[in-house]
């Protein structure tokens, strides 16, 4: 499908009057958030703005966090309607929502995307597994048998398979969902895998701590978090070509001209091997809806109900073009929105 055109069954679900009863100074939807979840989100806002009678919602980024904490604000006109996360809202979150007058939070799974390990096209192949990254990034890591500060500079010092490249990534920043996800699947895993983990306890680390441990990076210049989006990253990566990058598999989808994506634990990363949950470092993916908004600014509800519509995205729609993977839930989504059933508390 044409992102330029629309189908006739996405068009027979549009919206042709808006919601005449309310008038304010504000009149289209405002959304903030996931870097990752942007271009989604863009897609949709554009061609729901081609095709209903309510003005194009308007979307920006600035990392999941960022937009969940917009969200929680408040209520009203001068704060945000939806926060964009690419991963799943905290306790704390929800928290500070209700502390401040947002008791009503709707939770809107849409998908999945893959998070991939990519490098410039032209330098060589890498097969990596979790306990690779550890080894390469890990502040401290399990050297004959002892916890010890990490000494590699080049991939091939830890296993003889990897290229003899000099040791360099570009990691999500703090303010990315990736990076909840790359510190649990990527690094706490991969500190399991080499027994620094089971060395962290042994030495009086509760299992807390030792995971703690297993986050921490080194700060000798092997890694670099990018707090930008992955543009940013990118760009870093062509600016170094020894880099591996760390994308949504989206982004990657997008950028073959430019990347070459590593295989995770043998499997490469595609929407089949995500969809199949063969790839090990996938996550879903959300948007997060303010219910109080949901009858004050026109066109919300019909603007959620139409970014989990089949024709948005369903395995053959627009977003799915762009490397999203469909969620196989999706129905359940589409009548928990319809019905605007707001989440429970996460603990």
């Amino acid at each position: 499908m044409s992102l330029a055109k629309i189908s006739v069954s996405v068009l027979a679900i549009a919206a042709v009057s808006a919601t005449g009863a309310f008038a304010q100074s504000r009149d289209n939807v405002q959304i903030a958030g996931s870097s990752t979840v942007l271009p989604y989100a863009t897609i949709v806002a554009e061609l729901f703005g081609e095709n209903f009678d309510f003005p194009t919602p308007v979307v920006q980024g600035g990392g999941s966090g960022a937009g969940r904490a917009m969200m929680c604000e408040g209520v009203g006109e001068n704060t945000i309607d939806i926060a964009n996360s690419s991963s799943r809202i905290r306790q704390s979150d929800l928290d500070r929502c209700a502390a401040n007058g947002v008791t009503e939070v709707m939770e809107v799974r849409f998908g999945y995307d893959g998070i991939v390990f990519a490098s410039d096209i032209n330098g060589p192949s890498f097969t990596f597994t979790p306990a690779d990254f550890f080894n390469a990034l890990g502040a401290q890591v399990l050297v004959d048998g002892a916890i010890v500060d990490n000494p590699h500079t080049q991939w091939a010092d830890f296993n003889a398979s990897l290229p003899a490249q000099d040791i360099l990534v570009l990691s999500p920043g703090t303010k990315h969902g990736t990076r909840e996800v790359y510190d649990e699947r990527v690094l706490i895993a991969g500190c399991e895998e080499t027994g620094a983990m089971a060395a962290f306890m042994a030495g009086g680390m509760d299992e807390d701590a030792a995971e703690e441990a297993c986050m921490a990076v080194r700060t000798d210049g092997r890694n670099v978090d990018i707090d930008g989006d992955y543009t940013e990253t990118l760009q870093r990566l062509e600016n170094d070509r020894n880099a591996i990058g760390v994308f949504g598999l989206s982004f990657y989808t997008n950028n073959t001209d430019k990347l070459q994506v590593a295989t995770m634990n043998g499997v490469v990363p595609t929407t089949e091997s995500v969809a199949a949950g063969d790839y090990p470092v996938s996550r879903p993916l959300y948007f997060y809806v303010k219910v109080a908004h949901l009858d004050v600014i026109p066109g919300m509800q019909d603007y959620i109900e139409f970014f989990v519509s089949d024709d948005m995205a369903g395995p053959n729609g627009p977003l799915a073009e762009y490397g999203l993977v469909s969620d196989p839930a999706l129905a359940e989504t589409q009548e928990m929105v319809r019905n605007r059933v707001a989440m429970g508390p996460l603990n």
